[in-house]
């Protein structure tokens, strides 16, 4: 299920403005890939051209290639919203859909891709939540509202969502920046299994973060602002914290700037 993502001398642009140049990397399957940078470097712009969702916004577009195995994401033949079925995304702030169910939620994009067999959705509603670890806390209360559960149990319900399309890919764009301790750990622990089955990239300004879930680590900064951010540095996640090879990664994990 887990794919090899292949980035090429990437750029994005927000109309005539640049915000991140020559991105080249390889993000590999069954693995947690962290991004760390100071603000606006275009950690998250580099996160969301992954799966094409970068483009939805007016006059945003994209040079250079992305390969998922030996598929070309931005090829003439390929079909944005297929893309976003392969590499999903779990947002900075819970995002469950705020009229639906726990069940509906995370049924919802089954049920957009056909499948609607009752049988075949509870069985994938339950493994889905179970691999959430959600699945005991909810299962006697499927039909409540899924905006009525806890911020780190409404994270946990989306990452289920997420993964119940069998995703090859799951991105997260700092997916514990509004929870408490207690549910950021829960989410930790949870990234840590979920790599087993897929490839997981993840946003985060917690280095201490960083260093506990990925391994390895992509640094990004920008020349000064107005620049377009770029990959300083990418390695071994314990060789960026205790070795890194550009001093500007060193400035920024141990606090002289960022």
């Amino acid at each position: 299920m887990a794919k090899q993502i292949e980035v090429s001398d990437l750029d994005a642009y927000y109309g005539s403005h640049k915000a991140i140049e020559g991105i080249t990397m390889t993000i590999e399957p069954r693995s947690v890939t962290a991004f760390i940078g100071p603000s606006g470097c275009g950690k998250s712009t580099f996160l969301r051209t992954l799966n094409r969702m970068h483009e939805v916004i007016p006059g945003a577009r994209v040079d250079g290639k992305i390969l998922l195995e030996d598929q070309d994401l931005y090829g003439d033949d390929i079909d944005p919203v297929s893309v976003r079925r392969t590499v999903g995304m779990v947002f900075q702030r819970p995002n469950p859909f705020p009229t639906m169910s726990i069940f509906d939620n995370v049924a919802a994009g089954l049920r957009l891709n056909g499948r609607r067999s009752k049988s075949e959705l509870e069985g994938i509603v339950e493994s889905s939540l179970k691999d959430a670890n959600l699945w005991n806390e909810v299962k006697d209360r499927l039909n409540k509202p899924g905006s009525g559960l806890s911020g780190g149990q409404q994270q946990r319900l989306c990452i289920a969502r997420a993964i119940a399309v069998s995703p090859a890919v799951l991105l997260m764009d700092e997916p514990c920046s509004a929870l408490d301790p207690i549910s950021t750990l829960a989410i930790e622990d949870l990234i840590s299994k979920l790599k087993n089955e897929y490839t997981i990239v993840i946003v985060t300004h917690n280095m201490q973060q960083a260093a506990r879930v990925s391994d390895k680590t992509a640094f990004f900064n920008l020349a000064g602002q107005g620049q377009p951010g770029k990959l300083i540095e990418m390695d071994e996640t314990s060789k960026i914290f205790t070795n890194p090879t550009q001093k500007a990664t060193e400035d920024y994990i141990t606090g002289r700037f960022g």
